[in-house]
């Protein structure tokens, strides 16, 4: 797989990350065996994947166990990123964000811990604080890359005007935020944000957290504590003009002769070399599905063909439910 590089401070990934929340957290209860996410991973950086991406608050914390284990004896070739700033209890509920550099510094101790390793590539501030300032916060993720506990650091959901004043501290490389076919807010404002500060972005969700991979006719087909039945887009009316968007998008990648996911991630892939997707997934044929789409070529005529259908604000539904929305983007 291709690699390509992020930010300006020299952190190289593959074109296509992993996401490896979902191997432990929130779509299910039925979520992989240790032995068969373990098996997932080392196949994911087989098939030339670099960048594994995960969270303390995945679990919460398991998730990070269950990289480090992974990263056994495979670390070196490893892009490994994580996060802090969301709260929660070992129950799972959240409490909200912390930014405070005293939180920043215990968490990244705790990561490190968790994952076995002595530096972490890639360190995000999951969510922005309000009540701390952001000149704090990345004041003291500066300091950690002083230390040499991280690499390079990032930002996750954060708005044009708290990235820049973030940069002024400390270099950000790479911001993470929601992007893919039916949310494709970024494009207004801070995809040309980071682009003029020369920072890297990295496309979560990048598959409409599965509904753009075809894998719902029904909302009912999500399990009961599937996180997404709680989402706008997963809810009635919404979900059926939903499909009928995603029906489009099938139509289309049937006539490239790939499917609805690789056509996804193949559109993100040709929206610049400084953009990673990294969708995650439970399954073997899924993984190696995605990692696929980096060898299919998107020309000029369609991208204008997805983009007459895939326009922006599209989707029916917020994003997050509505109690959460207010963590994002600010």
């Amino acid at each position: 797989m291709e690699t390509t590089r992020l930010g300006g401070q020299g952190l190289a990934s593959s074109i296509l990350g992993f996401g490896c929340m979902g191997l432990s957290d929130f779509y299910s209860s039925s979520a992989a065996t240790e032995t068969d996410a373990i098996g997932l991973i080392h196949r994911a950086l087989d098939l030339g994947v670099t960048m594994l991406d995960t969270a303390d608050m995945y679990g919460p914390h398991t998730n990070e166990r269950l990289v480090g284990k992974a990263l056994q004896g495979r670390r070196d070739s490893v892009v490994v990123a994580s996060k802090f700033g969301i709260v929660r209890d070992p129950g799972g509920a959240s409490r909200g964000v912390d930014g405070r550099p005293e939180y920043v510094r215990a968490c990244c101790d705790a990561s490190l811990h968790r994952l076995g390793v002595d530096t972490i590539d890639l360190y995000y501030q999951h969510r922005v604080d309000p009540s701390v300032p952001i000149e704090e916060t990345v004041g003291a993720m500066g300091d950690l890359v002083r230390q040499g506990k991280i690499r390079y650091l990032g930002l996750s959901e954060a708005a044009p005007a708290t990235i820049r004043r973030a940069h002024k501290v400390h270099p950000i490389s790479v911001l993470q935020t929601e992007y893919s076919l039916w949310s494709r807010d970024p494009e207004e404002e801070i995809l040309p944000t980071v682009r003029e500060l020369g920072i890297g972005f990295v496309a979560y969700s990048p598959l409409g957290r599965g509904f753009l991979a075809g894998r719902f006719d029904r909302a009912e087909d999500l399990a009961a504590d599937d996180y997404r039945r709680d989402s706008p887009r997963f809810r009635g009316e919404n979900f059926a003009h939903n499909l009928a968007l995603l029906g489009e998008i099938k139509r289309i990648a049937a006539e490239k002769s790939c499917s609805a996911a690789q056509l996804a991630l193949a559109w993100l892939l040709a929206q610049g070399r400084d953009i990673v997707p990294i969708p995650g997934t439970t399954r073997r044929e899924r993984l190696e599905e995605n990692c696929a789409a980096t060898a299919i070529a998107i020309a000029a005529g369609d991208l204008a063909r997805i983009d007459a259908v895939a326009r922006p604000a599209v989707a029916a539904g917020a994003r997050y439910p509505e109690r959460t929305m207010h963590l994002v983007n600010r």
